[in-house]
Order: structure tokens, then sequence, then C-alpha cells
């Protein structure tokens, strides 16, 4: 529901600001004072084309702000944009326009935060149906029209949808699945037998450590320097612990050490920690010297071992190189070979399952898609013969109106494509009904359409109708006043009239006029000198009728150019009548 709408420099208005209500909201006044520029602001904030008369002040921005009450539905696709939303599920959208040169620029945002033409339009869908003179209602869309006629047949069009629905995404799934598998058999015969080689091959190398190449060059580094590290072990071993030579090993110039502490120690015994620490030192050295010997004698150079090695480094290097992949990776590429192999090798039977399967579900889908046909084909006669009656009540006597079904491509909304094909008048080729309708024929159609859809639908949208009641009068125009007012029960309904008996229904009333205001503009003088000037401008101006004087006033103008008595006591009729109508569909 469309509560607040604020406008700024753009047509004839300066400066604007109408809260709209709930029910019916109408706008009256003169031809020409400016009621459809209000309904050009809302189509525009919510992506409708503009041109450059619709600036009101070419060096000045327009800017049009519109809040809007929404419902989940709205929620649900700010949410998936990631827009904010407060709690009260309020949300304001806003379009600032701008000239550069000749070029329109133009920029939405919501709740504050900038968005495209393409979520706005999507928003638009759900917020508001104009029907005008100017502009397209999406009720001309054939997609819109299909969602129609299954809102029409209530629940039991509902839940076949959703089998269709259901059905169709399956055979989507399948199908992928299925493209996964349909590998030419050339393809299929050469990755197989590509996967058994190097299943084969890998299979040989029995590699099962991803450590085991660093293992075996460490010991082929051990054993290939065997004579080294004994001769390394055998010079370590004389230097720290005895030798052949007169020369004193380390462990002989630790004893004399040791024997000069203890003289130290006759003198001042202070120093015994350091004889403990050199004893500790001495007896290290000796345990090294022991081991360093034993590593030495048990060194072995075994030239079939080191054969051995060369050859297994070797192997494992060559098919690193030739995989491409380091021999830590090794293994788990040939687990991928081993899985990929089992997938193929079972590729024959998967495949033939899983087309079993997907003609069973297209099968299924298809059985589900012509019993939603038959369902939509029934529902189209309801609708053919509710609509007719509600146009004929609406001044279309030779009315004729067909709801198609025709084949289409099947989708998660089934396989049909509706259009709705219409004649207003005897005589007149029936076609489609954006082909068709006029702009008042098609508020008429949209209002009787509409009418058939209030107990069918539940929206929380506003329905925007721009002089619906255009060249009809007397019981027609009451019949209109009563449809637009049951209407309004569900939805917000907007509706630009020049009709009293349709202005007398409202819940809120507005009067729209024009009204001429002195302006302050800066000029240049004959010296370059800036001065500032008044200058006459025409703005429009809105005003909500709340209090009942005003409203029968505006009522009688209505009806009679004038405010005269008789005009007033007609005007005070039509607002008693108005009560009784909606006190009886209370």
């Amino acid at each position: 529901m469309l509560s607040l709408l604020q406008i700024k420099n753009f047509a004839l208005i300066d400066n604007l600001t109408v809260t709209f209500g709930s029910g019916l909201n109408v706008l009256t006044g003169e031809t020409g004072a400016g009621k459809s520029i209000v309904l050009d602001a809302i189509d525009i904030v919510l992506g409708g084309r503009i041109n450059q008369r619709l600036i009101r002040n070419k060096t000045q921005n327009v800017f049009i702000k519109a809040t809007f009450q929404v419902n989940s539905e709205v929620l649900k696709l700010l949410q998936t944009h990631k827009i904010d939303y407060p709690k009260n599920k309020q949300v304001i959208f806003s379009r600032e326009i701008s000239l550069s040169g000749k070029a329109i620029r133009s920029r939405f945002r919501i709740n504050g935060a900038s968005a495209n033409l393409q979520l706005i339009k999507k928003l638009r869908n759900l917020l508001i149906e104009i029907t005008a003179q100017d502009r397209t209602s999406q009720l001309t869309e054939s997609a819109r029209q299909r969602e129609l006629l299954d809102v029409y047949g209530h629940n039991c069009i509902a839940q076949k949808k959703e089998s269709v629905k259901f059905g169709y995404e399956k055979v989507q799934a399948l199908e992928k699945n299925l493209n996964k598998y349909k590998i030419s058999q050339t393809e299929y015969s050469n990755r197989l037998a590509l996967l058994k080689d190097q299943s084969k091959e890998l299979e040989e190398i029995k590699l099962s450590d991803k450590d085991e190449l660093n293992s075996l060059q460490k010991e082929y580094e051990r054993l290939s320097h065997s004579v080294e590290l004994e001769n390394f072990s055998h010079q370590i071993f004389e230097l720290l612990y005895q030798n052949d030579n007169e020369i004193s090993a380390v462990v002989d110039y630790l004893s004399t050490i040791e024997t000069l502490f203890i003289k130290m120690m006759e003198y001042d015994e202070s120093v015994e920690p350091l004889l403990e620490m050199l004893r500790s030192a001495s007896t290290q050295v000796i345990e090294i010297g022991q081991e360093i010997n034993k590593y030495g004698y048990s060194l072995d150079t075994d030239p079939q071992r080191l054969r051995e090695l060369e050859n297994r480094i070797h192997l494992i290097k060559q098919f690193c190189r030739k995989y491409n992949i380091n021999s830590v990776d090794l293994i788990d590429y040939h687990r991928q070979v081993i899985l990929e192999l089992n997938d193929l090798e079972d590729y024959d039977s998967s495949l033939e399952n899983l087309e079993k399967e997907l003609a069973i579900s297209k099968k299924q889908l298809l059985d589900n898609c012509h019993k939603l046909t038959t369902l939509r084909q029934k529902t189209a006669e309801k609708l053919e013969k509710k609509l007719i009656e509600e146009l004929k009540s609406l001044s279309m006597e030779k009315v004729v109106f067909t709801c198609k079904i025709s084949p289409s491509s099947i989708g998660s909304h089934g396989g049909d494509k509706v259009d709705f094909y219409f004649s207003p008048n005897e005589g007149e080729k029936i076609q489609l009904l954006s082909c068709t309708a006029s702009g008042g024929e098609m508020s008429r159609f949209f209002l009787a359409l509409k009418a058939c859809f209030v107990k069918a639908e539940e929206s929380t949208g506003s329905l925007i109708f721009d002089e619906i009641d255009t060249g009809v009068s007397g019981r027609i125009v009451q019949v209109i006043a009563e449809k637009l007012y049951d209407l309004s029960t569900n939805y917000q309904v907007l509706c630009v009239t020049h009709q009293p008996l349709v202005a007398a229904m409202a819940i809120s009333h507005f009067h729209v006029k024009k009204q001429v205001i002195q302006e302050e503009v800066i000029i240049k003088n004959q010296d370059n000198a800036m001065l500032k000037i008044l200058e006459p401008r025409t703005v429009v101006k809105i005003k909500q009728l709340n209090n009942i004087n005003d409203r029968k006033e505006e009522l009688a103008k209505l009806a009679g150019g004038n405010s005269s008595e008789d005009a007033m006591e007609f005007a005070e009729s039509l607002l008693t009548q108005a009560d009784l109508y909606r006190l009886r569909k209370e």
C-alpha cells in the first residue's frame, strides 16, 4: 500500500507531499488541473520512463519518494538482494533525475541503498497495477494473464502447479546429471583404457607411504658415503677418547684439568661446582667417544642395497615426471584414478538407469501438464462467463472475451500460453487485449477483471485507475463507483475521476488544482549584475478534503459546475447514498 508520496520539481509540481490511506482514494479537480501528474510520479518512481518535459526546472533535480507498506513477498525479494528494511515493513523508494545537456540521468534508491532498474521493476509488479491512457499495465502480458487465470482457479490449480513445478525441477536435475554421463563412445573407450593402464602401473610400484621417496633418498645418501662416514667417526673417536699416536685425546686433557681443580680446592672450596661440571663433561665425552666408535663399526657398504635404492628412487621420480605430480600426491592421484575407473566401469548401467528414470519423470511431468491444461480450460470457461457479466454491467453490452490457452514450451508453470482476446464493440474483430483495448476500455476491463478476483486474490498492493469513468454516465457510473469500493476492501485503490458518484464513494478524497505563485528568480541586468525578481509560475497543489462541507462543495462543483444550494443538496445525497452502500457491505 502506498502511504506517502513526496514530489519535487516534477512537471507543474514544485514541492508536494501527499498521504494516502487504505481503501478507496479519489483525486478530483478541473480538467488539466494536474491530477494525472500525481499518477505519473508514482509510475516514474517505480521505473517508468521520463522525458524532459516532465522536469519542471531544467537547472534543478527532480526528486520523487514513495513510501509503501509491503507484504512478505516484497520483503523476501529485498532480502534476496541484501537490502535492509525496518520491522514495520515500510519500504521507501526514491528516484532522483537530472539533465546533463540533452541526456537524462537517473538514480534509484530503496531504503537509502542504490538499486538498479531491473530490481525496481520486479518490485513494481508486486506493488502496483496502473491502467491509464498512456501506460501499459502488466495485465497485457501473457505471463501475467496465465497467473491471473491460475489464481482464479483457486486451490485445485495451485496444487497441480506445485506438482508440475516439482516434476519440472526433477527433470531438469536428471537431465543435468545425465549430461555428465553423455560422453561419446570414443572418448569413453579412450578414457577407460587410459585409466586402466594408469591404475595398473601405479599399482605395480606399490607406493603406500607418502614419505617413502624422502626416506629412500636419506638411506641412499648414507650408504653411498659409508666410507667417508666411517673415516670421520674414527677420527672423532681418536680425538675424543684414544689414539695410537702420542698426541693426547680430549679425555686426557679433561683428566689433567680435573687434577688442577682438585689442587685449587685445597685453597678454595668455592670452585667445587666447576669441578662437578667438568666431571659431567668428561663423562659425556667418554660416552660420545664410545657411541661414535660403535657407529663406525656398524656402517655397512652394501652394493646390492645401494642398487636397489637407486632403482626404486629412479622409478618413483619417473612416475612423478610422467604424471607431473610430486611423490607426496602420487598416492592420492592413484586413489582418484581408481574412483573414476569404477565410475566409468559402471557407466553403462548408470546411464541406462538415469535414462529410464528421466523417461519416467518426463512422462509424469507431461501427464501433470495435461491435467493442469484441462483445469485451466475449465477455469477459463468460468472466467469468461463471469468477466463478460462484469463488463456488461459496465456498459459494454456487446463485449466478447475469450481466454485462449495454447501449447507452449514446458517450464515450471506448465506447458500453456494464456492470452486474453477482447472485442469491446459489436462487429469488431476479436484481438489480443494489448492490441484492442483503448485506455478507457482497458480501465473498465481491468476493473471488471479485478471484480472477479476480489475473493480469489489476497493482496496488499495498489490499483491505480486514471479516469476509468470517461464516456459513461448515470447508472453505469454508480456501478463503477460500487465496484471500485468493493475492490478497495481488498486493495488500496487510487482513482482519478470527474464523476461525483465515484468521488462520493471515496474513503480519502483529494482535491487537485493549479495555482499561480510568485517565484523568486535570479537574472543578470545590462551591467551583468545579479538581480532577484519575482516571476509568476503555475504550480499544482493537492488538498485532502477531511471536512464534510469541503467534500460537499467539491462534489457540487463536479455535479453542476457550481456550489449552488441544489448542487449542495445533491452532493449531500450522494454522500448519504455512499454511506448506506458501505454499511450494507460491512
